[in-house]
């Protein structure tokens, strides 16, 4: 009779330790499936850094570049267009898929800002102020965008030479 109590009873048992096992597989799984998804956000919140990275690195590049060409054509260079030259509304210079480069003249009127100095004024010297704005748009769908605004200013012995 005690074995048949014995059989019973451990019949019993083996039903509450298969309920606790699949409780504890619920459980494991959860917990699992919670640290996924948190480490997907955690590889999208990188990604997203690395590019913005990315694009500004590109665009700091593009910046100098910009300057350094303009630099280059001497007498010929767009810094030294008077506030007659560009439209008010500025003036593209450089343009392709992703990024804008647009100069406004910051002038109120024909050369009326003295240029500033390290050391003494020279007179005679007046400056054409330019503001060039550079835009590159990343990411998915180029949603995002991210903006360098450089000032220049061009020292000018007359209203359409440069020095």
């Amino acid at each position: 009779m005690e074995n048949v109590s014995n059989l019973v009873s451990s019949k019993k048992q083996s039903g509450i330790v298969l309920l606790t096992a699949l409780i504890m597989v619920i459980a494991v799984t959860s917990i699992a499936v919670t640290l996924m998804s948190n480490s997907s956000v955690d590889i999208k919140i990188t990604n997203a850094a690395q590019e913005r990275d990315v694009a500004e690195n590109q665009l700091m590049g593009e910046v100098q570049r910009l300057i350094a060409e303009e630099a280059s054509l001497g007498a010929d260079s767009r810094f030294l267009y008077t506030n007659e030259d560009v439209p008010s509304d500025g003036m593209v210079l450089d343009a392709d898929a992703d990024m804008k480069s647009n100069m406004v003249n910051l002038n109120n009127g024909e050369q009326s800002l003295q240029c500033p100095r390290r050391f003494s004024y020279t007179a005679g010297v007046t400056c054409n102020m330019i503001e060039v704005t550079t835009t590159i748009s990343y990411g998915s769908k180029n949603q995002h965008g991210l903006s360098v605004v450089t000032g220049v200013a061009q020292e000018m012995s007359s209203s359409s030479k440069g020095m």
